[in-house]
């Protein structure tokens, strides 16, 4: 969270005016997202540390690579334009889907 609030504040005051707009709007979604993902990051430890799950283990894994891979590469799209970074953003997106598919499943079925 502490490095989304950062990143966040840098793009805000530091970027603007240095990178176009859609480079800028590329760096709010990574933040959007890492800010998301980091919230329900501090849910998937505060519920794993009452109910011990692989799956759960598992939703939080793909949510830290998501980031990596989504948000991170947002950031260095955004400052640098290197087209190859753009095509690794998509494959954190996954990774956020399915993690959010895990964790669908396993509330649905395994916390009834």
């Amino acid at each position: 969270m502490l490095t989304a609030v950062g990143l966040g504040a840098f793009g805000a005051h530091g970027l603007e005016g240095k990178v176009s707009a859609k480079a800028l709007s590329t760096w709010k979604t990574g933040v959007s997202y890492q800010i998301y993902h980091a919230l329900a990051l501090l849910g998937l430890a505060a519920i794993h540390s009452q109910y011990q799950s692989l799956k759960l283990s598992m939703t939080y894994n793909l949510f830290l690579l998501g980031t990596a891979l989504f948000s991170f590469n947002c950031y260095l799209y955004a400052v640098t334009g290197i087209k190859v970074i753009a095509m690794i953003i998509p494959l954190g997106g996954i990774s956020f889907m399915v993690g959010w598919l895990l964790a669908v499943k396993t509330f649905i079925k395994d916390f009834k």
